[in-house]
């Protein structure tokens, strides 16, 4: 944005000069993910999830697919942790479940925008994983409370690098798989998604202006099972750089 006088600092949301605020403490910078044949990496903003967008997935978990729209939660940003991580298994769970994922990344800001509008705003697809502590989230359902404390999870993010949608080519038949020391635990194709990604993208933007860096995860297939300390996970998308995490010992 260009701002008259062209020397005044930029300034944030609340329109205060950013500049101009000493801050009391540090905290981490932005996290960024790797871009396939960039220099530059992506910035993450947001994180947004779907909640059960294949059928399957949502019959293991004792739910009938919801057709008249889908529905989200989020994590925040300083949850990614890149592929290749061992990461130590999360406190207060002791039933730590994976999630394989199929992420979208946005390129371009975006908001109530049409099928057309919404799959142009795609940047690029990465894998990912949505780690989550299961026993705490099925409590939270049962007691029809917020889903924060199974789902935001540090750590709890996990991603790949990003390749361009251009370079990806059309969304299909693409395998999506997730295995647990060498073992198949997931699979599926990207043809299984209930909400496909321009839907998802249009949808999500009748309630936020989306803008460069928001990632949207857009659910698992069937075969969510837990993990536990020394386990490798492994998993991959058609045409994508696969993605790898390691549990270690509780801290």
């Amino acid at each position: 944005m260009t701002h008259e006088g062209g020397n005044d600092p930029p300034t944030d949301r609340t329109g205060q000069n950013q500049g101009d605020t000493a801050m009391l403490f540090d905290i981490p910078t932005t996290p960024a993910v790797a871009v396939k044949g960039e220099q530059a990496a992506y910035p993450v903003h947001r994180v947004f999830c779907v909640g059960r967008n294949y059928a399957a997935h949502a019959a293991e978990m004792g739910h009938e697919v919801d057709r008249e729209a889908p529905f989200y939660f989020t994590k925040a940003a300083s949850t990614i942790v890149h592929s290749g991580a061992t990461i130590p298994y999360p406190p207060g769970t002791e039933n730590y479940h994976y999630e394989m994922e199929f992420v979208v990344a946005i390129g371009k800001p975006v908001f109530k925008a049409d099928l057309a509008e919404a799959a142009s705003a795609v940047y690029g697809y990465a894998c990912g994983l949505d780690m989550t502590r299961r026993d705490l989230q099925l409590v939270a359902r049962e007691k029809g409370r917020p889903w924060d404390l199974g789902k935001d999870v540090e750590q709890s993010a996990v991603i790949s690098d990003i390749t361009k949608a251009a370079e990806f080519g059309e969304i299909a038949k693409q395998r999506i798989w997730l295995s647990v020391n060498g073992e198949t635990k997931q699979e599926a194709t990207l043809d299984d998604l209930i909400w496909k990604v321009p839907e998802l993208v249009s949808h999500l933007s009748r309630y936020y202006h989306l803008i460069p860096g928001d990632l949207i995860y857009t659910g698992t297939p069937a075969g969510v099972g837990a993990v536990k300390a020394g386990d490798k996970i492994e998993g991959g998308v058609d045409g994508l750089a696969p993605i790898a995490l390691t549990i270690t010992d509780p801290e």
